[in-house]
């Protein structure tokens, strides 16, 4: 038979073949008239759901009414009374309770970090930004006296014998939290305050003394790690939180908290519409990675999760080139249900982090601090190369126009020594970069991930300290982009920003910073663009575009259900959207509660088990750290 293609089918309308939908098509593929009138009494019963709106992002048809779905798949998408028509007889029944709603395309979490997310997310959130989670409202601290008597409400809350874990502190904003800010409040239970940018942690005594940490044992620390830890202020940053990992990851990263966050962290992910999620860098600790399995991998799960190879530890790892694919390749079996790993992607990793201003960057620093490298120049270029040759997809963390200048020579150089179409390398992050750079990212054929959170959280204090206000305002500079036809995606690389694909829209699409300005009106994007970064551009980074990411005949049926349109609504307003809850292959779930998720058991590690919890505690430290030397 002829092939018939999906675009091809539905451009013909419906007054050629209205009696098929593309799914009977391509599932039946007949050989006759007689053999397509067959096929469609055969097919299984077909959903339709009614919606006020239908955004599709599919050119072929951006709005709709109805959209029809068998089994796990997008069958047709129309108006009510087309897709009947194209159904013919095919049995079918029509599901009202979204006529009040709009159907967007599933959201994507192009970038997001499980097992740090659920370590933090299980912990007392004390941070600089509002967190809205399962169950509750956390809003952001004002001021350190702000913090230290909600963190003191929370150590009085419960029973004083468990150690208290918080995480979001900010010193930038705050000021610096010492063991005597932590003792004053009390001394009686351990406290363990875990800094926002997840490098530095503040202990007091009775968590000192808790963990083993004496003055003896840390003067005992490697000398780097000995300069970066300050036991009389009970302060441990950089590679001193390193040397006190295995003295403290008992309290921190056991597998009950791993368990207890991961469960938080897909609720939450789930109450923000998110239908696919991806993490990059992904997880090299098996003992861990099963513990993540034992809840992302449940055929309940609301999403799908892929992992993509951290190809900085494979490589440094594997000195033989022959041998890294290989390597690589091996992960693929860690996986299964509803995870798995990408296909033919690898992370690797440029210049510095963002919250430490450890971004390499071109002109220096206002204070003269300087940045730092992850990976060495040389290591980077043989990774780069390894993957390169084996077509490999390759995402990099970048955040100084320093570190794009090195990754987009390494592009080039690779791109002149074997010419590939369509390479797809991804510009991840993307904070500090120059103007006259976007002209060559496009020559180049790269694409960007991009994180509008940093202009809302941190042009404001970034402009006075380290880049000045006009690199500061430009961060992320989507608009530019856009004049230059790049491609580009939304991502909140989780916790680091609220995993809420319409937050990550709001900030692109408003840059309004902590004082209420906006910075570098110029950069800021429409809504559609917005939510195509969560979305179909989202699906490109990652090579699903033929899978998710519209509502088109034939993809998966992924689909978030709001209550109003965000193309619709004031720009301002976006963010407020209420997730009623999201279709997922076909499956309605409900984010409000009325769908209950299971606890899908508990992960099959001891709680006592050291090697676990320093594994999980280094895998999260390390995702914190991406692009941060360690």
């Amino acid at each position: 038979m002829t092939h018939i293609s999906r675009r091809a089918f539905v451009g013909t309308g419906l007054g050629t073949v209205a009696s098929l939908s593309p799914l009977s098509l391509a599932s039946a593929q007949p050989s006759s008239l007689q053999d397509i009138g067959g096929s469609a009494l055969t097919s299984p019963a077909a959903t339709i759901y009614i919606a006020r709106e239908v955004v599709t992002l599919d050119p072929v048809r951006e709005r709709a009414a109805a959209v029809a779905v068998v089994g796990d798949r997008i069958g047709w998408v129309g108006s009510l009374e087309e897709v009947i028509a194209a159904l013919g007889s095919q049995s079918y029944s029509i599901d009202r309770r979204f006529a009040d709603k709009t159907i967007v395309p599933g959201f994507i979490a192009q970038h997001d970090h499980p097992v740090l997310a659920a370590l933090t997310m299980s912990s007392e959130i004390l941070a600089i930004e509002d967190w809205v989670t399962p169950g509750r409202t956390v809003k952001a601290v004002r001021d350190k006296r702000d913090f230290l008597e909600r963190l003191s409400a929370a150590a009085s809350a419960a029973d004083n014998a468990e150690p208290l874990l918080s995480w979001g502190y900010h010193p930038a904003f705050y000021g610096d939290l010492t063991r005597a800010d932590l003792d004053a409040m009390t001394t009686d239970r351990p406290v363990f305050v875990w800094a926002r940018s997840c490098h530095e942690m503040i202990l007091n005594s009775a968590a000192l003394e808790q963990a083993k940490l004496t003055r003896e044992v840390v003067e005992g620390f490697a000398a780097t790690a000995r300069r970066q830890s300050n036991f009389g202020e009970g302060r441990f940053w950089e590679q001193g939180l390193f040397a006190a990992l295995p003295f403290i990851a008992g309290t921190i990263a056991s597998p009950e908290r791993l368990r207890t966050g991961l469960l938080l962290t897909r609720d939450y992910m789930h109450a923000k519409g998110i239908t696919f999620g991806n993490e990059p860098g992904g997880i090299l600790a098996k003992p861990v990675q099963n513990g993540v399995n034992s809840v992302f991998s449940s055929p309940d799960m609301p999403f799908r999760w892929s992992f993509m190879p951290d190809g900085k530890s494979i490589i440094d790892k594997v000195a033989d080139d022959s041998q890294v694919i290989l390597e690589t390749e091996k992960l693929v079996s860690w996986y299964g249900g509803m995870t798995g790993m990408t296909t033919k992607q690898v992370k690797l990793f440029a210049d510095g982090a963002i919250y430490s201003q450890l971004m390499q960057v071109r002109e220096p620093y206002l204070d003269g601090h300087e940045g730092e490298w992850m990976t060495d120049r040389e290591v980077f270029e043989r990774a780069f190369r390894i993957y390169w040759d084996a077509d490999y997809q390759i995402h990099v963390h970048v955040n100084g126009d320093a570190g794009l200048k090195r990754v987009l020579d390494t592009l080039e150089a690779n791109l002149r020594r074997k010419p590939r179409h369509d390479h797809r390398t991804v510009l991840v992050h993307f904070a500090v970069s120059g103007a006259d750079q976007v002209e060559r990212i496009a020559r180049l054929g790269a694409i960007v991930s991009g994180n509008p959170y940093y202009v809302s959280a941190l042009a404001d204090q970034y402009g006075k300290v380290g880049l000045g206000p006009e690199r500061a305002d430009a961060m992320v500079r989507l608009g530019d982009l856009d004049r230059a036809k790049i491609r580009w995606s939304l991502h909140s690389d989780m916790p680091m920003a609220p995993g809420d694909p319409l937050f990550l829209m709001w900030c692109a699409v408003n840059r309004l910073t902590a004082s209420g300005r906006v910075a570098s009106a110029q950069q800021r994007v429409s809504a559609l663009d917005a939510l195509r970064g969560v979305t179909i551009e989202a699906a490109w980074s990652l090579r699903m575009e033929n899978e998710i990411g519209s509502i088109t005949p034939g993809k998966r049926a992924n689909l978030t259900i709001l209550d109003a349109n965000p193309l619709a609504v004031d720009p301002m307003e976006i963010r407020n959207i209420k997730v009623w809850g999201t279709v997922m292959e076909g499956r309605v779930l409900q984010a409000d509660g009325a769908t209950t998720l299971p606890d899908s058991g508990r992960v099959s590690v001891s709680v006592s088990n050291p090697a676990f919890d320093r594994s999980a505690l280094a895998h999260a430290l390390k995702a914190a750290y991406s692009g941060h030397p360690i």
